[in-house]
């Protein structure tokens, strides 16, 4: 099995800004810790972040055929991409949505997520511990799909 875990904008900021709201870890470290993680459960995870949009998108159009699933972190895109959405719903890999603090709990704006209906899940508030549960849930989902059609 082999898992992207994807990161939105501002995200190679961990560690910096915010830390009262992100958390003191940084992406790197926390990307380890998920590719760990993924390794003692025997599943591949290789991850990449970007500023750029269309960057993430293409990224997510590149992905079926090379991966199983995505966790992704589209940051402040959330709230504001269609094409994002449009990109998810564009392959037929489920996409496990992650945010590091919870998003309902914040700016009204925050309060909307473009891009979870065209997910299979979304986890929110958990701080970097929200990177580990999601790789864990698309790995179970993952693992159910794949009894049912070995069944069949």
């Amino acid at each position: 099995m082999h898992i992207l875990v994807l990161n939105g904008p501002n995200l190679q900021l961990l560690g910096a800004r915010e830390p009262g709201v992100y958390g003191a870890q940084t992406l790197e470290a926390i990307m380890a810790a998920v590719v760990t993680r993924g390794h003692a459960a025997g599943v591949a995870v290789e991850w990449a972040q970007s500023n750029i949009e269309g960057e993430l998108v293409s990224r997510i159009g590149a992905a079926p055929g090379k991966f199983d699933g995505i966790v992704f972190n589209p940051g402040a895109y959330t709230h504001t991409s269609v094409a994002l959405r449009d990109a998810i719903q564009g392959v037929a890999l489920p996409v496990v949505e992650v945010h590091l603090s919870n998003i309902y709990a914040r700016e009204n704006f925050r309060a909307t997520s473009l891009t979870a209906a065209a997910c299979i899940g979304q986890i929110s508030g958990f701080g970097a511990l929200g990177y580990s549960l999601a790789l864990d849930a698309l790995v179970a989902r993952l693992r159910v799909e794949k009894k049912g059609k070995d069944r069949v």
